[in-house]
């Protein structure tokens, strides 16, 4: 049985994965999941998160399935921003599950007695090359929330970026020091998965920069840990078979090979110089993007991750 967050991204991409990974699989939202387990018997109950839209009060319903024999596992895929509240919901748990392998040993520190590491992956359904509306074409993408080191970056590139066809989407971007010279390229809001493929597809360069691990910085990271693991945009835009420039986290390599299949950046400076440069090579461009897309298909499916998921399953 599987327990969504509200990620339309990651909860149809593990959905799908289990419907095929599993004999038997039902779907159930928190509020009914205690009678539905009970009714249904599952040998698994899988929750994504249990956050935001996971009451804690629900912890103590984990409690009761586990007192009827079924095992329970949750999966954090907003680590480690919001520790103030993960490791007293994954001491509940049978099977701990984290995408940041920073958290590994907070969780085995904190009680938790099987933790592993279990990286995020592409919905290769939701995320694929298609073709694009003109309204979502750019020279350069960036979709997420205007976190401050986004913004500090933002506001660098801005006299530079404010020359190019450039779409930013997301929230809290009024933050920018130079946003009436970006407010023309902003596009205020969430956009939906179908809306987020298309703008990946338009452009011909995606930036991804993830967001900050500080405590106070938006985050709930009272445990101050850093943040190591790379986020679902860096599979989802691989997906697409877009070029992709992002910020280094530590295991980048285990996934993308930079220079070949994904390109990335260590300052502002860097990453306008690499922006300039692919926009003006189109075969190199089109060449790592698509070494990308293969990449991602081959290897960071959530299908890919539910069989290693279910292989720590006893």
């Amino acid at each position: 049985m599987y327990v969504p967050q509200g990620f339309a991204s990651i909860d149809h991409g593990l959905t799908e994965a289990l419907k095929q990974s599993a004999a038997e699989f039902i779907v159930a939202g928190p509020a009914e999941m205690l009678d539905t387990a009970q009714s249904w018997r599952p040998d698994l109950v899988l929750v994504l998160n249990a956050l935001h839209v996971f009451p804690p009060e629900h912890a103590a319903h984990v409690d009761q399935l586990r007192s009827w024999g079924i095992r329970t596992a949750v999966w954090f895929v907003d680590d480690p921003y919001f520790t103030e509240f993960t490791l007293d919901l994954a001491r509940h748990f049978d099977y701990v599950f984290t995408h940041e392998k920073s958290c590994v040993p907070y969780y085995e520190a904190g009680g938790c007695k099987e933790v592993h590491y279990l990286p995020l992956a592409a919905d290769l359904e939701l995320f694929a090359p298609v073709e694009t509306p003109r309204s979502y074409q750019s020279d350069v993408c960036f979709i997420g929330n205007g976190f401050w080191n986004r913004v500090a970056l933002m506001d660098e590139l801005a006299p530079y970026l404010s020359t190019k066809k450039v779409v930013v989407v997301g929230s809290f971007w009024d933050r920018l020091s130079h946003y009436d010279l970006l407010r023309p390229f902003i596009r205020d809001g969430w956009a939906n998965p179908t809306e987020t493929r298309f703008y990946y597809n338009g452009a011909k360069v995606v930036i991804n920069l993830h967001r900050p691990a500080e405590y106070g910085m938006d985050n709930h990271n009272t445990a101050g840990l850093p943040g190591h693991s790379i986020n679902p945009r860096t599979y989802e835009i691989a997906a697409c078979g877009t070029l992709q420039l992002t910020d280094i986290r530590e295991d980048l390599h285990e996934y993308y090979r930079p220079g070949y299949d994904i390109e990335t950046y260590g300052s502002a400076g860097e990453l306008r110089d690499k922006i300039e440069y692919y926009l003006s090579h189109e075969a190199e461009r089109a060449q790592i993007a698509w070494r990308s897309l293969w990449t991602t298909r081959q290897r960071h499916s959530y299908k890919d991750r539910i069989a290693l998921l279910l292989s720590y399953i006893q």
